[in-house]
């Protein structure tokens, strides 16, 4: 009985990263100032990468998607302490409202951090190089 309990745990778990990334991968508004990308061109603008100017959309996406995931790591934040109030019993069934507010906060925060940290690398990779390290 205790495999049954873990397998719709990790059904559940599943879904709600499946739910995420499709609402993260059709959300409106994240554009590149340089380029209106979609994820698969940003990924194939990576590996192809090599100018400044290249490297700047990629901070640019990026950067944006950051800003993305930041406001709804901020949203699901807000929705976890109002079903956090609403907790009736210890005994609830598994995975309770909040649960899973809880894991879309965590999702996003990770995917901030991500992105941050892409935006990051490529905006440093967007500076050309000075002409005394070229030499």
């Amino acid at each position: 009985m205790g495999g049954r309990y873990n397998m719709k745990r990790n059904l559940f778990a599943a879904s709600i990263v499946s739910f995420a990334l499709a609402a993260a991968v059709n959300a409106q508004g994240i554009t590149s100032s340089a380029e209106n990308g979609t994820q698969s061109q940003m990924k194939q603008l990576a590996r192809e990468a090599h100018t400044p100017e290249q490297y700047g959309a990629l901070a640019d996406y990026y950067g944006q998607r950051q800003k993305y995931y930041l406001q709804q790591a901020t949203e699901e934040k807000q929705e976890w302490a109002r079903r956090s109030q609403n907790i009736v019993s210890i005994a609830a069934k598994y995975p309770r409202p909040v649960d899973s507010a809880r894991y879309l906060y965590e999702y996003y925060a990770y995917m901030a951090s991500e992105t941050g940290a892409l935006a990051a690398k490529y905006g440093q990779l967007a500076v050309p190089a000075s002409p005394a390290n070229a030499k």
